[in-house]
């Protein structure tokens, strides 16, 4: 029973409605700590069972790590102080390819990222089921974003390039359908939590539906759809890079060949330039999210 049923069912005196609230707490205790406990004990099974079946094993990785040190100080070769310039600038020997191969994967990302989202973005409205009300319609959108983005973009990747060649096409099809499924479901669940009482007034005043997605449901998702975006669009460098390991061009192409020709160094350097990229695009993106929904990030 709950604490309301055991209210309303609390006799009239009041000792005995001190004790019939205590024998009902103790109930009550006694329910959330045998919940608490069975799920503790299938978490538990869950645990055992997936370390088991990962063949997860302790004293293997703890072997195992020194060797991952041995393969990360491969990456980078040794670098005097007092020929500092001319070791940086040899283990960079190909910073101009590279550069052009970040180009790559940069336009790559951007522009799957804007399709992704525009794409997706659309679909959004139609899987949110507070804002259609065909559920057939619901449903199918829905389904539709689990495949996009169920499959992995490398995936995706390796289906395109079948179908269109080695090239930086394949990888900006599979990158934006991945985008698409994902930026539907988020934004989808951005779309339930709106308040329905802008777009009932619009629906009293006889506006369209997309009227009444215009002007009662994007003004307060913006903001979140923006940062959504700009994580994506993070996400989706990394991606990029990824991509180029099957053959849809950027420096995921350079890294790839790097590490099956056992360059080590030539890894390292790319790793380190792709590492710093991610970095600059997140402080760019934080910094212009910031400044779009009015926050002074220097005193707050």
């Amino acid at each position: 029973m709950s604490i309301r049923g055991a209210a309303a069912a609390a006799p009239s005196g009041s000792g005995d409605i001190v004790a019939h609230f205590e024998r009902h707490y103790a109930v009550y205790r006694r329910r959330k700590m045998t919940y608490a406990t069975l799920f503790w004990a299938a978490f538990a099974v869950c645990l055992t069972v997936a370390a088991i079946t990962a063949k997860f094993n302790v004293l293997t990785l703890v072997q195992g790590l020194p060797r991952t040190t041995e393969f990360l100080v491969k990456m980078i070769p040794p670098i005097g102080v007092a020929s500092f310039a001319s070791d940086v600038g040899e283990w960079y020997w190909g910073i101009g390819k590279w550069m052009n191969s970040l180009l790559n994967t940069l336009l790559m990302a951007y522009l799957a990222t804007v399709l992704g989202t525009a794409i997706g973005g659309a679909l959004s409205f139609l899987a949110a089921r507070n804002l259609v009300k065909s559920y057939a319609i619901y449903w199918i959108t829905r389904r539709v974003l689990e495949i996009a983005r169920t499959v992995p973009d490398i995936v995706w990747a390796l289906l395109f390039v079948f179908a269109f060649g080695i090239g930086p096409l394949p990888g900006v099809l599979a990158i934006t359908v991945h985008t698409l499924g994902a930026q539907g479901k988020l934004f989808a669940e951005v779309n339930e939590n709106v308040s329905l009482l802008p777009i009932d007034g619009i629906r009293a005043a006889g506006g369209s539906w997309l009227q009444e997605i215009r002007f009662g449901v994007l003004p307060q998702v913006l903001p979140n759809f923006m940062s959504y975006t700009f994580w994506r669009i993070e996400l989706n460098v990394r991606s990029a890079t990824i991509v180029g390991f099957v053959g849809a061009g950027g420096i995921g192409h350079d890294l790839f060949t790097s590490i099956q020709l056992l360059y080590f160094a030539d890894a390292g350097a790319i790793l380190l330039i792709v590492i710093a990229t991610i970095m600059l695009i997140d402080m760019a993106s934080e910094k212009y999210r910031h400044r779009l929904i009015g926050r002074d990030t220097l005193g707050h």
